[in-house]
């Protein structure tokens, strides 16, 4: 998750003696030693209040099949927290969290039904709340910017960005008056402003 929702909680890091998520209530999660906080990246109390609630119930839980799950869902939240904070590979994952392979795998599931999305937007409505504003916005600001493509980025999905002299890749972003993202696609860095922002504002649309 992103670190700018941070400021909008500030209590203790430290996690409870016994975790309320659903893997340690119901699946195998107690069985395990139990983590320590200790990055600035970790979820707070008070942000892991607003989260677990909108945690999705796992499908062994609901009689769909599968194993009960043997790890707490609020470590799993900080894994990912610290690649996306810390921009490492997910192989370098410090051992304090579940194997990596299991954290991009939960990562995973929750991007395709839209979780991170959803946790996004509800955390961005708290933190423009706090600010007194509503939590939909009526302007918006557009932009892009293009980055250099690593080596073994394939050259379909990149490109010549003529303007600034960038080969590469091209993010195109749209944020509200706070600079709290609203929507974000990614391109080759060829690809127009004005040919991105169709498709980016009718995703923002939507």
């Amino acid at each position: 998750m992103p670190q700018s929702f941070a400021s909008a909680c500030v209590e203790s890091n430290s996690l409870p003696p016994s975790c309320d998520c659903l893997a340690h209530r119901f699946g195998n999660a107690a069985d395990g030693p139990e983590r320590t906080s200790r990055y600035g990246s970790d979820m707070t109390e008070a942000e892991w209040r607003v989260v677990r609630p909108l945690l999705p119930v796992p499908a062994w839980l609901e009689g769909r099949g599968g194993r009960p799950e043997g790890y707490c869902h609020r470590v799993m939240l900080d894994a990912v927290r610290y690649v996306v904070d810390n921009g490492v590979k997910w192989a370098n994952l410090p051992a304090d969290f579940p194997p990596y392979r299991r954290v991009h795998a939960f990562a995973r599931r929750w991007q395709v039904t839209g979780l991170l999305a959803e946790l996004h937007d509800r955390l961005r409505d708290r933190v423009r709340a706090k600010e007194g504003r509503s939590p939909d916005p009526t302007a918006a600001i557009v932009d892009s910017q293009s980055v250099r493509a690593a080596v073994n980025i394939p050259r379909s999905t990149s490109g010549w960005d003529g303007g600034k002299k960038v080969g590469g890749r091209k993010r195109h972003l749209v944020v509200d008056c706070l600079g709290l993202v609203l929507a974000v696609a990614a391109s080759a860095a060829s690809v127009q402003d004005r040919d991105a922002a169709v498709p980016l504002l009718q995703r923002l649309r939507r």
